[in-house]
């Protein structure tokens, strides 16, 4: 797939989901509840598998070249 100015690099995407993680895992420290928490925590989780994943990705496109 051809990357074009418009789209993110994978780089870039994982950056995000770093970002994401960690503003999530700041807002369940500061919950109120304990469901409030877990809405955090698993918001957390995915950014860290989506994270996890874009570095695999990143890993076999380095490979490719």
């Amino acid at each position: 797939m051809a990357e074009t100015d418009d789209e993110p690099t994978t780089g870039q995407l994982r950056a995000v989901q770093v970002s994401r993680e960690a503003k999530s895992r700041k807002a369940a420290a500061r919950a109120d509840s304990e469901e409030e928490t877990a809405q955090h925590d698993r918001r957390a989780e995915k950014s860290a598998y989506l994270r996890e994943k874009l570095e695999e990705r990143e890993e076999a496109e380095r490979r490719a070249k």
